[in-house]
């Protein structure tokens, strides 16, 4: 049996996998607010009636928000912020007394679908987390590529390519930049583009039914996001080529991107034929967790 932990802002779950990952069960806990020392008791205590009730785990893996810094061993990037600044899998470690591997939500959800999932018998995979934020994992060879920085994958945090002249300079980031993918192809960006366009203020999925009752103005909002999302995986593939990018998040639940997409990013990709192919996620919000479980494979 294995372990995955998906540790968020509001609860902390684990989920029990055997070999052949077949799902045992979860136990779900409430994340304990700016209080690092009960967050990791937390973490102890769902794993320890994990095992109570479905037997010894022979590993632990966890899903975390942001990243261990390479050089610090440090937290970094978390929007858990009482996580920030400490050594998050060395704590765990020693709680625990057993080693722990630990990776960011995104890499998780990659992990997962590369495994038995949308991406199963593909190389490389790209995973991408379209939801309140843009993020992004990649699988090769089998394994997850988390790369000197510890930032592979962050296509969302790079500036969208072909700007026309109306996105220059783009909007600001909170990472100090402008125009960044995740402010256009997250949600939220979506929504925001939508007032940008004279729509009223609505989520992603109300634009989506809104422009199916046909509203012009949702339509429109829609159109632009094919192109932008169709010109940031353009950039993937020009890089990365990869076998299949497999999409997550809230977003990704619009099924005409499966369609649309595809037609438009043939323009930009530095190739005659574009055989990359674009699916959604087999394990929608699971594969998270499942991805942490499977990060010792």
């Amino acid at each position: 049996m294995r372990i995955g932990i998906d540790l968020g802002g509001t609860k902390i779950e684990a989920l029990a996998l055997d070999d052949d990952g077949v799902e045992l069960g979860r136990i779900r806990r409430e994340t304990p607010q700016n209080d690092y020392p009960a967050a990791i008791a937390a973490i102890v205590e769902v794993v320890g009636e994990a095992e109570s009730r479905y037997g010894p785990a022979i590993t632990v893996g966890a899903g975390t928000p942001g990243a261990i810094d390479p050089v610090s061993g440090l937290l970094k990037n978390s929007n858990s912020v009482a996580l920030n600044g400490h050594p998050l899998d060395v704590d765990l470690a020693k709680a625990m007394q057993r080693e722990i591997r630990i990776a960011n939500d995104a890499d998780c959800f990659t992990v997962s679908e590369a495994h038995d999932g949308a991406g199963a018998n593909a190389d490389p995979v790209f995973g991408v987390i379209l939801g309140t934020g843009v993020g992004g994992g990649v699988v090769a060879n089998g394994s997850l590529v988390g790369g000197p920085n510890r930032i592979a994958g962050e296509w969302g945090h790079n500036r969208l390519p072909w700007m026309h002249a109306s996105e220059v300079p783009g909007p600001e980031c909170y990472c100090g930049k402008r125009g960044c993918v995740e402010l256009y192809l997250s949600g939220p960006g979506m929504a925001a583009d939508h007032v940008r366009r004279g729509g009223a203020a609505a989520s992603s999925a109300e634009i989506v039914v809104a422009a199916a009752g046909g509203d012009g103005l949702a339509r429109e909002t829609l159109t632009v996001y094919y192109d932008r999302l169709a010109r940031g995986l353009a950039m993937v593939i020009n890089v990365l080529d990869p076998e299949v990018i497999v999409l997550g998040g809230g977003v990704s639940n619009i099924d005409s991107i499966y369609e649309e997409v595809p037609r438009l990013w043939g323009q930009y990709v530095f190739s005659t034929t574009v055989l990359t192919r674009l699916a959604k996620a087999t394990h929608g919000d699971s594969s998270g967790v499942r991805g942490a479980a499977w990060l010792w494979s």
